[in-house]
C-alpha cells in the first residue's frame, strides 16, 4: 500500500464528509493505493455515527473511537500502529490542511528519501492570538532542538512507515515529532510550503494551556534525549559535585576547629550548609544509580487507551 493517511478528530462531524471526499479524489486521481485512518478522540458530537456512514460508502476508510478524549498525541500513536502504508501522512480534520499537498509530500518521500517531511504554514490563516505564540514557540523550538523547521505544530506532515513504528508519542508531545525523531536516528528530516485555509466549520479545541503543556514537554523531550539513556551522566555528576563541596566544607571547619580558634562547628551556618550539600549529593547519585538500573532493564507501559468501536481493522464490522 502506497498511503496511510491518519487523521485525528473531536467534534469534526461537519467537516469530515468534505474531507475524506477531497482525500479520496486526489489519491485516485494520482492512482495511489491508500488508507484512510479516520482516529475519534471522544467526540461528544455525532462523529463516530458520521464515520460509520462514511465508512459504509467507502472501502479505504478504516476508524477507531476513544471512550473519552485523550488527546492528539494518543490518537496519533494510536493511527501510527494501525498504519499499513509505505508513507504516513497526518493532517486535521478541520479542513484547514489541504489534501491537494498529498501527492507533492509522498513522492518528498518515496523519491527524494526524506524520513519526515513537515508542513509549514507560510501564511497562516488564523488570528494572532494563535500566530503570535505559535511564532514563538517555534522560534524556541528550534533553538534548543538545533532542527530547522519554521513550523513544528503543522498537523500535515508526512512520515516514512519505519519511522512510525519506531517512535511513541504522549502528553502533547505530538508537537516535537520531529525532535523525537531526530533523536531516534532518523536525521533527514525535510519541509515543504504548505495551503493553509481558514477554518470552515466549528472552533479551535486549543487554548492558550496548550503552549503552557507545549514547553513542558519540550523540556522533557530534551532531558530524556539527552540523559535517558545514562542518568548516572546528570545525576552522578551533580551528586558528587554537591557531596564534594560538603565535605570540603565540613573538612575546613574540622581543621579550624583543632588547629585555629577551637570554636564549636555547629556554632557556625557554613556547617548545615556542608552537610545538607553532602546529603543531597549521596541523594542524587543514588537516584542516578537507580535510575540507570531502571534504564538498563527498561520498562514495558501498562495498560493503553480506552478504545470502544473500530472499524475494518481485521474485519469489516463494527466491533
Amino acid at each position: 500500500m502506497d498511503l496511510s493517511i491518519v487523521v485525528p478528530l473531536y467534534n469534526e462531524a461537519e467537516s469530515l464528509p468534505e474531507l475524506t471526499q477531497w482525500v479520496t479524489k486526489v489519491c485516485d486521481e494520482n492512482k495511489l493505493s491508500y488508507e484512510i485512518i479516520l482516529i475519534d478522540d471522544g467526540s461528544i458530537d455525532t462523529s463516530w455515527d458520521v464515520v460509520v456512514g462514511l465508512a459504509a460508502k467507502n472501502k479505504h476508510i478504516k476508524a477507531l473511537k476513544f471512550r473519552r478524549n485523550y488527546g492528539k498525541s494518543a490518537a496519533l500513536n494510536e493511527g501510527f500502529k494501525l498504519a499499513g502504508g509505505d508513507v504516513v501522512i497526518t493532517m486535521d480534520a478541520d479542513l484547514q490542511d489541504s489534501p491537494d499537498e498529498i501527492p507533492a509530500l509522498y513522492q518528498m518521500v518515496m523519491k527524494e528519501g526524506f524520513d519526515l517531511v513537515s508542513g509549514w504554514k507560510k501564511k497562516r490563516n488564523d488570528p494572532l492570538n494563535k500566530t503570535l505564540p505559535s511564532k514563538l514557540f517555534n522560534l524556541t523550538t528550534r533553538k534548543i532542538s538545533k532542527i530547522k523547521l519554521h513550523d513544528f505544530n503543522c498537523g500535515l506532515k508526512a512520515y516514512k512507515h519505519e519511522l512510525v513504528k519506531n517512535i511513541e508519542i504522549h502528553g502533547e508531545m505530538h508537537r516535537y515529532i520531529p525532535v523525537i525523531a531526530r533523536w531516534n536516528g532518523y536525521s533527514r528530516i525535510g519541509e515543504k510550503v504548505v495551503q493553509h485555509y481558514e477554518r470552515k466549520y466549528g472552533k479551535t479545541k486549543y487554548g492558550f494551556s496548550r503552549f503552557i503543556k507545549g514547553y513542558l514537554d519540550l523540556l522533557s523531550i530534551s532531558f530524556v534525549s539527552k540523559f535517558g539513556k545514562r542518568p548516572m551522566h546528570l545525576f552522578g555528576a551533580l551528586g558528587t559535585l554537591l557531596f564534594t563541596a560538603g565535605f570540603v566544607i565540613a573538612g575546613y571547619l574540622a581543621y579550624a576547629k583543632f588547629f585555629m580558634d577551637g570554636y564549636k562547628m555547629t556554632e557556625r551556618p557554613l556547617f548545615y550548609f556542608g552537610m545538607l550539600a553532602m546529603i543531597l549529593g549521596t541523594q542524587l547519585f543514588m537516584t542516578g544509580f537507580l535510575a540507570e538500573l531502571v534504564s538498563a532493564n527498561g520498562r514495558d507501559r501498562q495498560g493503553g487507551y480506552g478504545i470502544t468501536k473500530t472499524l475494518n481493522f481485521n474485519t469489516n464490522q463494527d466491533n
